[in-house]
């Protein structure tokens, strides 16, 4: 029997929360070699081994069949992977990690709610600027469907590396795609969020390749968790 491969984050508030959360379900990670190495073996089900990796290289591994299982943010995996990828699943969704993927705009729009009034600015935005509105994310291919798919095409993707909240401020873009909690920090960077601008609901996710799906040792695993969550 080969063994499959869990992978969970090495770091973090995630690392925390997932490593609780296997306790509370029993299991626990024997690692290999020295105290921080980066391979271990999961106590309580036999054949699997854990690797620990950022939560971004998780959800393009389990894209790139590098992985069979892992733990990581729905945000991330919705980021990485095709919109209709059959090749990965969410097997449950954890009760840690919660937080929305959002478009959010100037407070001082007060023209602009919602995605309609979004693209309706953006042909006159044009016609006075010479250029289409810029939106600054990290959240590339989760902006271009959530986009596409309510009818707005009048922007262009700013990539953002660092605290996409103070874009428009700083004059990088008009509008942001980011991730937020509770909405403290789009606030006092006096923005807002579209009222149906929620593009996902993100929480931490157990996730893994189709091919493995019906494997002996992940319905047990999922079922562990499953009860503790």
């Amino acid at each position: 029997m080969s063994l499959l491969t869990l992978a969970i984050p090495s770091k973090g508030r995630l690392m925390e929360e997932t490593s609780a959360l296997l306790a509370r379900a029993g299991l626990g990670v024997d690692r290999l070699g020295a105290e921080r190495g980066y391979r271990g073996l999961l106590r309580g089900i036999d054949g699997i081994e854990v690797a620990f990796l950022p939560a971004s290289e998780i959800a393009q591994n389990l894209h790139d069949g590098k992985l069979d299982l892992g733990v990581t943010g729905q945000d991330l995996l919705g980021e990485k992977l095709p919109a209709e990828s059959p090749g990965v699943g969410i097997l449950l969704r954890l009760n840690f990690g919660p937080a929305d993927v959002v478009v959010a705009v100037p407070e001082c729009w007060l023209d602009v709610a919602t995605m309609a009034d979004l693209d309706d600015i953006s042909e006159s935005f044009y016609e006075r600027h010479g250029r289409r509105l810029r939106v600054a994310t990290k959240y590339r291919n989760l902006t271009r469907r959530f986009f596409a798919a309510r009818g707005v095409t009048g922007y262009r993707i700013v990539e953002s590396l660092g605290a996409t909240e103070g874009a428009p401020a700083a004059g990088i873009a008009e509008v942001i795609v980011d991730i937020t909690t509770t909405g403290a920090t789009l606030a006092a960077n006096n923005l807002k969020i579209l009222d149906d601008g929620v593009i996902l609901r993100s929480c931490a996710v157990l996730a893994a390749r189709s091919a493995v799906t019906a494997d002996a040792r992940v319905e047990k695993l999922r079922g562990m968790l499953s009860a503790v969550t």
